[in-house]
């Protein structure tokens, strides 16, 4: 009868362990959503702080470079203690940050000011992408492309629109309307606290159940092989987001400074950018569980590439145009990068995706601030020209190991 009923449990406890929760998975995209809408403030109010504090295209990438740096040093460390003692209510400390860097960038008077501020959301967010992740993964039910591009659905939808609000709410009305999106930080903070409760559920299931509940891919590679795969995987991530900097960051200038476009045209534009980039992200994850996610980071970065070369010589009308297909492309990688590295370093969900989005962050901070550079030295026009040969970077993913199996 013993043995019956342990076969049993056993049963009940892989079962339980191999079920997607969709109510998780979209609460979690939710609060991800309302993250990265108000981190979009940021950039999005641009063309604004930049002519009320006089500043040149250096200091805005300065801007970017304090959030980004802050956001990224911090997560690999955040993701790899967690993964030894995860901390379910961290989530909604992580927030609170963020919430104090809104209010704070409202009241900001000063260049020096703009920058604690942006720090402050910056660690908040350090917080948040690594266990939010580790949610995702965990919510996943072995589906873990599909979980994690609902996860990043909700992070670009936020990105895409946060502009679309600072252009309706910010820039008419002047900076301290920024407070209003602090009512969507404590929103994240409330919803934040009902998942940290099935969270730390699943952490207390999952020690009673470790062997059950795994569903690690070990893939049978040399430590060597692991590490220069990482290291491909990242020049994946630099090339994608120097890029993405060049649009987030100055896609806006470009087309104030080239078609005369007025600000809240160019917020459109931009918007326009940043929701083809979160349709990109719903379809990378599943494409990548179904296909390989080794084909889909391929075609995602070198596919870009042609349409990227376009970009500086088209006319307003293409330029929309290329800019909404570059989204959909280039934005299908990263859950499959993500997901693939968890595959390689199994195990290690939290260090992993500390890391990645980290780097991603950091890049993204760095590219704005020597683009911005280059913007001074030369022109907006010539950083997009320079820009669009990045995406050919790509053309390294055929070095990755064909790792974890593909749906039928």
């Amino acid at each position: 009868m013993q043995p019956l009923q342990n076969a049993t449990t056993t049963a009940e406890a892989k079962k339980i362990a191999q079920k997607t929760v969709y109510s998780i998975l979209f609460a979690i995209s939710f609060t991800h959503l309302l993250n990265d809408m108000m981190q979009s403030v940021i950039p999005a109010m641009y063309p604004m702080i930049k002519q009320n504090f006089h500043l040149s295209f250096t200091q805005v990438g300065l801007i970017t470079f304090t959030f980004q740096l802050t956001a990224s040093l911090l997560q690999p460390f955040v993701g790899s203690y967690t993964d030894k003692t995860p901390r379910p209510y961290s989530l909604a400390i992580g927030m609170s940050f963020t919430l104090l860097g809104l209010i704070s960038l409202a009241f900001a008077t000063s260049f020096a000011a703009i920058l604690i501020a942006v720090s402050l959301i910056g660690m908040g967010s350090s917080v948040f992408h690594p266990e939010s992740s580790r949610v995702a993964h965990l919510a996943s039910g072995g589906k873990k492309g599909l979980a994690q591009s609902i996860f990043q659905l909700g992070g670009n939808a936020g990105s895409a629109i946060g502009p679309l609000l600072a252009a309706l709410i910010v820039v008419p009305y002047g900076q301290f309307y920024i407070i209003w999106f602090a009512l969507a930080a404590i929103l994240a903070i409330i919803v934040l606290l009902r998942i940290a409760t099935w969270y730390r559920g699943q952490l207390v299931f999952r020690a009673a159940n470790k062997k059950q509940a795994s569903d690690e891919v070990h893939p049978q590679l040399s430590r060597s092989r692991v590490i220069f795969s990482l290291f491909i995987l990242l020049a994946l991530i630099f090339s994608k987001y120097f890029y993405m900097a060049s649009m987030s960051s100055y896609f806006t200038f470009y087309l104030i400074d080239k078609f005369h476009v007025s600000v809240q045209q160019s917020q459109l534009y931009l918007f326009a950018f940043l929701a083809a980039v979160a349709t990109g992200t719903l379809l990378g994850g599943p494409l990548g569980d179904r296909f390989g996610r080794k084909y889909i980071i391929w075609i995602s970065i070198l596919g870009a590439a042609p349409f990227t070369l376009l970009l500086p010589y088209t006319n307003l009308f293409w330029t929309g145009i290329l800019s909404v297909i570059i989204g959909v492309i280039i934005a299908s990688a990263f859950s499959a990068i993500l997901v693939y590295a968890t595959e390689l370093v199994p195990g290690k969900v939290g260090m992993i995706a500390g890391l990645f989005f980290g780097f991603a962050f950091g890049m993204g901070g760095l590219g704005s601030a020597v683009l911005g550079k280059l913007a001074d030295q030369t022109s907006i026009e010539y950083v997009f020209k320079v820009c669009a040969y990045l995406p050919l970077i790509g053309i390294i993913t055929g070095f990755l190991p064909n790792i974890g199996q593909h749906r039928k």
